[in-house]
């Protein structure tokens, strides 16, 4: 089977991305051709896909989204392939992987009803619409119940179109029998005593992510508790901003930038507590990574993954609407909390009792449904 897959960029360390070359490496050991069409391509190719970098350029995103779009299709019709998979919303495709939350239910919640008249709006609406209207035929993958609730309210009828994928966790996420040693090693080489709390934040696109959030609920932490915490942000993005908030709030020196790294499970088995306030986020990997390593979580129910947490017992969740205080007084409840060998011993078995591994096979079986689906005349 030949299977093109349309993703805007590629980078090793978002989570799209990582789900994106999970999905594309499935289908390459099921004996499968894939090729690739994207914008921008970092890191390596793997042995087996094709990679066509489309050549457009624009000044605006939508705009550039749109020259993406009108080459690729013109590009795709001059092959001859059985399933067009694309990971972000557009039109043409057989299969979506639901990355992104819904767009209309977060301009809903948002109430920029002024925006609905700006061509960016109007641009990310069309695409969604292309996507689920009640007229597509598009399966699209989802990853979590918030995203069918959303899609389903405001796209009557697209409701047997959307699978449920379980998450696609690697299992080199799972804590080694090492865990003490790789915790120890990891303070020793960034000097951190054994009683120093260490916080962790993993992710790209920190505005998305909730940073400042979490800036704000470190700086607001008693005094002498303040200085025993320490928060770690691994991820790429602009930090200028954040590192300026941090110091006006005086815990410039409670705050560290790691950057994007490979070393992830080191600091799960290192760090005291994970903390994920999203703004918004469809699933959230690294909550459930977070868990099965046995950290406590606290994040926002604004994540497709927080109930997760819930499900787990490994810790707690913020509701919407949002609230800086409620997220303040929860960060240093659970810093202090006698609930934490509680959380922990729950998020390490939570992996014995669902499917965290799976997301790879259930895409593959969907992909090729939908090709299969794709022969026969509507």
């Amino acid at each position: 089977m030949k299977i093109a897959m349309l993703i805007y960029k590629y980078y090793p360390y978002g989570g799209q991305q990582r789900d994106f070359m999970r999905i594309a490496l499935r289908c390459l050991e099921a004996g499968h051709q894939v090729d690739v069409y994207c914008l921008s391509w970092q890191g390596d190719v793997p042995d087996g896909i094709v990679r066509h970098l489309v050549p457009v350029s624009a000044i605006s995103r939508h705009v550039l989204y749109q020259r993406y779009t009108e080459w690729t299709q013109a590009a795709l019709k001059k092959q001859s392939y059985d399933v067009v998979v694309g990971f972000s919303k557009m039109p043409g495709l057989d299969v979506h992987f639901a990355a992104d939350p819904c767009f209309a239910e977060r301009m809903r919640r948002e109430n920029r009803f002024i925006s609905r008249y700006l061509p960016r709006y109007q641009h990310f609406f069309r695409y969604e619409q292309a996507v689920f209207g009640a007229d597509r035929r598009t399966q699209v993958m989802i990853l979590s119940p918030q995203q069918q609730k959303d899609f389903t309210a405001h796209y009557p009828g697209c409701e047997d179109r959307l699978h449920m994928l379980p998450p696609g966790i690697s299992r080199d996420r799972l804590p080694g029998d090492d865990t003490e040693a790789v915790r120890t090693a990891v303070r020793d080489q960034y000097q951190r005593t054994p009683d120093e709390l260490l916080i962790l934040q993993v992710g790209s696109g920190f505005r998305v992510k909730g940073l400042d959030r979490s800036i704000r609920a470190l700086a607001a932490l008693p005094a002498a508790l303040r200085q025993r915490a320490r928060l770690l942000v691994i991820g790429q993005g602009r930090t200028t901003k954040y590192r300026r908030l941090a110091r006006r709030l005086g815990v410039g020196d409670r705050v560290e930038f790691l950057g994007g790294r490979d070393d992830v499970p080191s600091f799960f088995a290192a760090c005291d507590l994970y903390l994920n306030p999203a703004h918004y986020e469809s699933a959230g990997y690294t909550i459930i990574e977070a868990i099965i390593n046995g950290m406590p979580v606290l994040t926002t129910d604004a994540c497709g993954y927080a109930f997760h947490v819930r499900q787990a017992g490994a810790g707690q969740v913020c509701p919407s609407p949002f609230r800086q205080k409620d997220l303040n007084a929860r960060l240093h409840e659970m810093l202090i909390s006698s609930d934490r060998h509680n959380w922990r011993s729950n998020g390490l078995a939570y992996v014995n009792k669902v499917d965290v591994f799976g997301m790879a096979d259930t895409a593959l079986a969907i992909i090729e449904s939908a090709a299969r689906l794709e022969q026969v005349p509507v």
